[in-house]
């Protein structure tokens, strides 16, 4: 009864802290719901599609800025969340690292403003985006989901994001303020980020001194995981990047494209949230009856979810969108599966693959993935010419292949799927 009891205790505190993680995704896909239409009505599809431009390119530097240490320092936090010590060591040996990603980062985004002829189109876009992603990168979210405690970053972050997004709909009146949107991003951001620091305080983690051997160790063992993460951007990020350098400033099908991809990037980050509370959860608790509730449960929604996407999706571009998008539905329509896919696919991946002690075939299958899309390009461009139809096709296989892959790999290796905490309640 006792085990039980603990167990039940152990399934409370992740189905908290998913849906406190879900509130706090699900809130980025909510707010750029309800301002997307508006800023596509707003600013027409040749402006929308820089801004999109400008984001995908920015997606980069998240991602080099994160360096995976919002898997791994979640992990170091979970097994360490009862040491404060330990854990403020290991909370300021990420923020001294990302303070050297992020200048590292401002010099990459400098030469590419002075040598890109893309870059050099729009620089105030594209260095206003950069510092906003930058101030980003300082939210410590990889805390709060060791300790899995996220009410605190989610409430701060939701509330700063509601203000940001009103601000939106009274200040962005007319094309040429589109500038408006990443420096609102940017105040944004620094919100989340003060208030978050002052509850961090108040838990009792400080900033600590971290020996430059340790921060070292640190970045080793993230490098992991960012490989893996900077590899499944060229499945999204890359592709409106590509078309945004092809057709360059102003691209109606740019614009097009990248609606229907934001649509997509939306979806599925309702499957984040469940990823990321799963991965400490069960790092600790190997409880894999849990993945397979969640695959049953969750599999028929994106199912039927997909399939009315496809089915209506050029009257669905022009309903949320605006009239001038009704072509976008060519390319969510291509790209909806994708969804479908990644949902078992994510699950498969390192909540499932880290606590069987497999965790380097979730890198494996993305970086082959990453492998495939950028040769298949780069074949695309030397005969038939790359194309936005194209790249739907493209980014839908990969995702198939990575989902595959994983799935092979858990069958194939199926007795480490035995738990103790399973067979104990069993």
């Amino acid at each position: 009864m006792g085990i039980r009891s603990k167990l039940s205790s152990k399934n409370g505190i992740l189905a908290k802290n998913t849906g406190l993680l879900f509130l706090l995704t699900i809130s980025n896909s909510i707010f750029n719901f309800i301002t997307i239409p508006y800023q596509t009505r707003v600013l027409e599809p040749s402006v929308f599609g820089d801004i999109t431009v400008a984001m995908s390119a920015m997606t980069y530097f998240q991602l080099f800025t994160d360096f995976g240490f919002l898997l791994s320092a979640t992990e170091d936090i979970s097994k360490e969340r009862e040491n404060n010590s330990k854990v403020s060591k290991i909370f300021s040996s990420v923020i001294y690292c990302k303070i050297l990603l992020v200048a590292v980062s401002f010099i990459i985004i400098l030469m590419l403003c002075l040598t890109v002829n893309r870059f050099k189109q729009d620089v105030p876009l594209f260095m206003l985006y950069w510092v906003s992603y930058s101030i980003y990168a300082f939210l410590p979210d990889f805390l709060y989901r060791g300790i899995e405690k996220m009410t605190a970053i989610t409430v701060r972050s939701v509330l700063v994001k509601a203000f940001t997004t009103c601000l939106i709909f009274v200040l962005l009146k007319k094309p040429s303020q589109y500038y408006i949107i990443p420096i609102l991003t940017g105040i944004g951001n620094l919100g989340a980020v003060i208030l978050t620091y002052v509850h961090v305080y108040k838990m009792g983690y400080r900033l600590v001194r971290v020996k430059l051997k340790e921060n070292l160790q640190t970045f080793k063992r993230s490098s992991f995981f960012f490989f893996s993460r900077i590899a499944s951007s060229v499945f999204t990020a890359t592709n409106t990047l590509i078309l945004g350098i092809k057709f360059g400033k102003k691209s109606v099908l740019v614009g097009h494209y990248s609606s229907a991809e934001k649509a997509i990037t939306i979806a599925k980050q309702t499957i984040t949230p469940v990823s990321d509370s799963l991965y400490p959860y069960m790092v600790r608790n190997r409880n894999f009856k849990m993945i397979k509730k969640l695959l049953l449960i969750g599999m028929p929604v994106f199912f039927v979810g997909c399939t009315f996407v496809m089915i209506t999706a050029n009257d669905l571009c022009a309903f949320v969108f605006g009239k001038d998008y009704y072509e976008a539905g060519t390319y969510l329509r291509l790209l909806a599966p994708t969804v479908f896919f990644s949902y078992p696919g994510t699950l498969l991946g390192f909540p499932t693959l880290t606590p069987m002690g497999l965790a380097k075939h979730a890198n494996i299958s993305t970086i082959i993935g990453a492998v495939i899309q950028v040769s298949a390009l780069v074949v695309m461009h030397f005969t038939i010419g790359i194309s936005a139809v194209a790249m739907c096709i493209l980014t839908c296989c990969t995702e198939i292949f990575m989902c595959g892959y994983r799935a092979v790999v858990v069958i194939t290796h199926r007795k480490l799927l035995s738990s103790p905490d399973q067979t104990t309640s069993a």
